[in-house]
């Protein structure tokens, strides 16, 4: 018997279902092979539901609402267990509490014997505690106004949970309005990263990430204050998504634009020192912080940590300032393709980083970053290597696996796109 186009998508959501279930169980042991083997098996049934897609028009409204049921099941399988190895929501615990008991992020050190009574039994693991916080003021705010409700880890990530379902119905309003079929708000919530970074890990990210589609979804709707104070907002979040700033020229008025940067430079008000911008450890973070970044790497070897950083941050500028050029209407890898670009040439490639392409990632030109999310898979491996004492280092052979997949399908695509015949002038007359 056949299976429908319907009916094959049930099949492949209920096998991630129960793949992400199975991975949740191993959390505590994330990298190990109990874990990336079931993961990585969930990140091809992703894939194979990006085919079906790309192959049907238009699923029945049912299909999409069953389809976002079973990825809330698999969310709260994940949101229930602790955050396993990685231990950046131990920092925003910490950076939410000492800022209620009056003290800067930016300046304190986690680790100083004198700050040891502030300290409770979720925040003394925290990472690096030599360093002060690197986070921006929004993401700070952030973390204190989520911990004023309640000081816990659990809290932080039910609401980077409730941010992640905020943004599929807003990425379901900019399908709608875009004409776009509704089923691609599945290829959101079905991505395995974000059961892992989300609901498992807890990821500041994703707060960024619903910042940036607001924006978004206020553009598409003309209100182009509203579109430049999320802007900003998302940039107070991460630095990330700041070389999309081309992309904003003539689509926001110039006031709009003077509001945003100043609301975002408001949010840094409360953690001036001495009349001085903080910095925290970004600087530290850098210079010496490193994770799978194989271009990097090969720059560095020629000129310093800064200037290769401001090569990547360049990339993304120069890319996102092509596709403005290049079409007066925006589209999904309007704002998917300068950050990947940057993200290529960063310092640091975490698996969470690339939740920020999530929501842009539904048109051909984007298939390679939805390859990227799944082939990102493998690097989960390092922390199980951390575990057992190795050393903090994606092997190479992993890189060329991730990055050798997400080359050989932009290389396929564009020869594809050079052997499409042209179409005749006289095609439309």
């Amino acid at each position: 018997m056949k299976l429908t186009p319907s009916g094959r998508l049930y099949g492949l959501g209920v096998i991630l279902l129960l793949l992400l279930t199975l991975c949740s169980r191993k959390f505590n042991n994330i990298g190990a092979p109990s874990f990336i083997v079931p993961l990585a098996v969930a990140g091809i049934a992703y894939l194979l539901a990006i085919r079906e897609f790309f192959s049907t028009p238009k699923f029945q409204s049912r299909v999409i609402v069953i389809g976002i049921m079973l990825a809330a099941l698999w969310q709260v399988a994940f949101l229930l267990v602790p955050p396993g190895l990685d231990d950046d929501i131990h920092r925003y615990v910490w950076d939410g509490r000492v800022q209620r008991l009056g003290y800067n992020p930016y300046l304190v050190v986690p680790s100083d014997p004198a700050l040891a009574p502030l300290h409770t039994s979720e925040t003394r693991t925290l990472n690096h505690p030599e360093l002060p916080s690197p986070y921006p003021a929004g993401a700070e705010l952030f973390f204190r106004a989520v911990t004023a409700i309640h000081e816990s880890i659990f809290a932080l990530k039910v609401a980077f949970v409730l941010c992640d379902f905020a943004i599929a119905f807003i990425l379901l309003d900019v399908l709608r309005r875009s004409e776009q079929a509704e089923h691609w708000v599945l290829a959101y919530v079905w991505n395995p990263l974000l059961a892992i970074e989300v609901a498992g890990s807890g990821h500041i990210d994703i707060v960024g990430v619903l910042l940036l589609l607001v924006s978004v979804a206020a553009l598409a709707r003309r209100w182009r204050a509203v579109a430049a104070v999320a802007f900003g907002l998302a940039v107070a979040v991460k630095l990330l998504p700041i070389v999309l700033l081309p992309l904003y020229w003539k689509r926001v008025r110039m006031r709009d634009g003077a509001l945003a940067a100043i609301v975002a430079g408001l949010l840094y008000v409360p953690f001036l020192n001495h009349g001085r911008l903080p910095t925290g450890s970004l600087g530290t973070y850098v210079r010496s912080f490193r994770f799978n970044d194989p271009v990097f790497a090969t720059l560095e070897g020629v000129m310093s940590p800064q200037v290769v950083v401001g090569i990547a941050a360049l990339v993304g500028f120069l890319f996102a300032i092509w596709l403005r050029r290049k079409s007066a209407a925006w589209s999904g890898d309007e704002f998917a393709w300068p950050m990947a670009a940057s993200l290529l040439c960063a310092p640091v490639v975490y698996p969470w980083y690339l939740l920020w392409l999530l929501p842009f990632l539904r048109s051909t030109t984007t298939v390679p970053l939805m390859i990227w999310t799944v082939s990102v898979i493998p690097t989960y491996y390092v922390w199980h290597l951390r575990r057992v004492g190795r050393l903090w280092l994606v092997p190479g052979w992993m890189m060329l696996l991730e990055y050798g997949a997400l080359a050989v399908c932009v290389a396929v695509i564009g020869v594809r796109m050079f052997l499409r015949p042209a179409t005749p002038r006289n095609a439309a007359e």
